[in-house]
Order: C-alpha cells, then sequence, then structure tokens
C-alpha cells in the first residue's frame, strides 16, 4: 500500500496527540481485541511509521487465545463490490458459512496489493484450502493474517488521521 510519506508524519502526530480512548476506539477498528488497541494506545508517542507498524505487530503476536477470538468475533467476512455478480456473491456467501461451521469465526484475509477484480477468486480459493486445514494450523494462520490487515488498517488509519480536520479521528476505517 504506497501513500505520501507526509500524510503518514502529519498522521502519526495527530494520533500520538489523541486522547488515549480516541486512540483506543480507533485502533480497535484495525483489530477488535481491547487488549491489542489498550497497548498500542498506550505506547504512544511512536516515534514513525516503521516502529508503530512494529509495535503492531508484536502486540499481535503477544495475543492470548482470548484475545483471538475477540478480535475475530469483531471482523466480518470480506464483502463483494455491489457490481459483483449474484453469483459471486451466493458462493462466497455459502464458502464463508462453510469455513464458520468449521471454525467458529469468520474467515479472515488481508487482500492488500490485490486488485479488486482478483478478490472474488482469492477469497474462494483461499477458503477451499483453507478449510482442509486442521484447527490449530488454522488458528495460526488467521492470526497471521489478523496481524496483516491490522497493519494495513493502521496505514490507513494514520494516512486518514494526518488528513482529517480537527483533533478527533476519522470516521472509521473498513476494508471489508
Amino acid at each position: 500500500m504506497s501513500t505520501r510519506p507526509s500524510a503518514h508524519s502529519s498522521g502519526l502526530a495527530r494520533f500520538n496527540a489523541w486522547p488515549p480512548d480516541l486512540a483506543e476506539a480507533a485502533l480497535l477498528e484495525c483489530c477488535g481485541s481491547h487488549r491489542w488497541a489498550h497497548r498500542m494506545a498506550a505506547h504512544r508517542p511512536y516515534p514513525d511509521l516503521e516502529t508503530l507498524l512494529a509495535a503492531s505487530d508484536e502486540a499481535g503476536y503477544d495475543l492470548a487465545p482470548a484475545d483471538l477470538t475477540e478480535a475475530l468475533a469483531a471482523e466480518c467476512a470480506p464483502c463483494l463490490h455491489h457490481d459483483a455478480p449474484r453469483a459471486a456473491h451466493l458462493a462466497l456467501r455459502a464458502a464463508h458459512a462453510a469455513y464458520e461451521s468449521r471454525f467458529g469465526h469468520a474467515f479472515v484475509i488481508c487482500l492488500d496489493g490485490l486488485h479488486p477484480s482478483q478478490h472474488v477468486n482469492q477469497v474462494l480459493a483461499a477458503i477451499r484450502t483453507r478449510l482442509a486445514h486442521e484447527p490449530d494450523e488454522e488458528r495460526s494462520l488467521t492470526a497471521e493474517e489478523m496481524r496483516r490487515l491490522a497493519r494495513g488498517r493502521i496505514i490507513e488509519l494514520v494516512t486518514e488521521a494526518g488528513l482529517a480536520p480537527g483533533p478527533f479521528p476519522p470516521v472509521a476505517y473498513d476494508p471489508r
């Protein structure tokens, strides 16, 4: 994901200046674990985006199983653009239902770097592959996807914070 460094710098400065409760609320939109969001907000200020992203990764690796469960409960299955064919919507709905039935949580995947026209095929192929995983293997992969999603959402948050007027966080970014 490529954005202007100045947008990151000014956005990071604003993010660092937000009151703790607002920063934590914005971070909960990046990862639905309260423990993760609290830790990330409490460790401000971050000197640069790379440090913020490294802290996000570290906090993600430290999530206890209950924290990951909480974060997954906040996730929605990725959706398609409204102009996608009805058959694609139905196929994804059925695949997500099968996944949730097998693993007990929403399917998560980071689609950063992929053109939207590739999303349907990528999600369907990933669900098919991941349905064959053992629960422990899938939980590990899901945790990695959550870390990747959090990174992309933080980049968006910090970029939008640099462009948003006023001292408050922007409207929550939701790539789903």
